[in-house]
């Protein structure tokens, strides 16, 4: 089932590239992308998806395809093109560090640094973690955290182990401390986002800005979570992050419905039409994956974890995949973005796309991702 509907994924990746070329995909309502420049902060994900479709098949036409919007992503550091947010890692962990760990290129490197740099500069030491959004002092969203964000210090780490300065590694830890302390509640589910005080550091309220009311989960930031905790504690080794990791998955696969594939939140009353959110339970199989590696293997809960991860990739390729639909854009059908906002609450979500790929080639070749 996995090198089928790889292979069926690979399909649609070409023939985007091909029909859009220089082009990246933006969210949209319908069934295609729209596409455009590299001004949000989902185009990793697309490069991210060539270069995993070339280790997974050694396709030259991937390969240049990445390779050649290295360039852009250059350029778009230089000119701080939309980039007054965190998802830098999102940006540049997918495209220069990718494209490093695949062929080597200092070129990459050196860009990845210098996308780390700039990370680093979102650090508030007045509450000692990164600004999510928006220039220093905002008066919105100054002081604000969210557990997006653990997916985005994988690029500090990786920057400590390339340079040994530890500033990369000491802001990184002093983040994801701040994330656990303030976004876990004891029951493993967890907020969208944390507001602290700009001037004194002091702790405000928690809340959420996707999901379906302040004190909710929100299945995609519950899955960042998954994922998150998990690379930090590959990259640090301390078990917290191990513990806040599982908790998290487990919180999820306890939530989820008949099917096994999450709703947009696990709070949100369930009736008829109530948007789900694929790309949440694709990022979670990830994250389920870097667990099943870290565990050790007399861990009791290994097998509850092993068996929802099958459960939720074979619903992802059976019940929600675009494999037998001609002519589609996306990967999975039924992804959510801002559905409080209305913003693309049932369409092809880009992540969710990457992060479905990622979980198939490792399940089918042991590939992992560029984090």
């Amino acid at each position: 089932m996995w090198q089928e509907a790889i292979e069926a994924a690979l399909d649609t990746l070409r023939g985007n590239i091909r029909n859009h070329p220089g082009l990246f995909p933006h969210i949209t309502e319908g069934q295609k992308y729209e596409w455009g420049g590299n001004d949000d902060w989902i185009e990793g994900f697309y490069t991210g998806m060539m270069w995993l479709g070339y280790e997974y098949g050694g396709d030259p036409f991937l390969k240049a395809a990445a390779e050649e919007q290295l360039a852009n992503y250059r350029h778009r550091l230089d000119h701080h093109i939309v980039l007054d947010h965190h998802d830098i890692g999102f940006l540049y962990s997918l495209s220069a560090v990718a494209q490093w760990r695949v062929t080597g290129s200092e070129e990459a490197r050196q860009l990845a640094l210098a996308a780390a740099d700039k990370l680093l500069l979102r650090y508030r030491p007045n509450y000692g973690a990164l600004q999510a959004w928006g220039k220093e002092g905002d008066p919105e969203n100054g002081g604000r955290i969210i557990i997006d964000c653990l997916m985005n210090v994988p690029l500090l780490y990786w920057a400590h182990e390339q340079t040994g300065d530890r500033t990369y590694y000491d802001i990184a830890l002093k983040h994801v401390r701040k994330s656990l302390r303030f976004l876990v509640r004891g029951d493993g589910s967890s907020y969208h986002t944390f507001y602290f005080d700009q001037e004194t550091g002091g702790a405000i309220r928690g809340g959420t800005h996707q999901g379906y009311q302040d004190g909710s989960t929100w299945t995609r930031g519950q899955s960042w979570g998954v994922y998150g905790f998990a690379l930090s504690y590959r990259y640090t080794g301390d078990a917290a992050y191990l513990d806040a990791s599982k908790r998290l998955a487990k919180y999820f696969i306890a939530h989820l419905p008949e099917d096994h594939v999450a709703y947009w939140d696990f709070d949100v009353a369930v009736e008829a039409g109530t948007p789900r959110d694929s790309s949440a339970s694709a990022i979670t199989a990830c994250g389920i994956l870097e667990l099943l590696e870290l565990l050790p293997a007399e861990d009791p809960d290994r097998a509850e974890l092993a068996d929802a991860l099958q459960a939720m990739m074979a619903s992802l390729v059976e019940n929600y995949s675009t494999r037998s639909i001609p002519g589609a854009e996306g990967l999975l059908r039924h992804g959510s973005y801002h559905v409080r906002g209305d913003r693309a609450p049932d369409d092809y979500m880009i992540w969710g796309d990457y992060y479905y790929l990622e979980a198939l080639v490792r399940m089918e070749r042991g590939i992992k991702g560029y984090w």
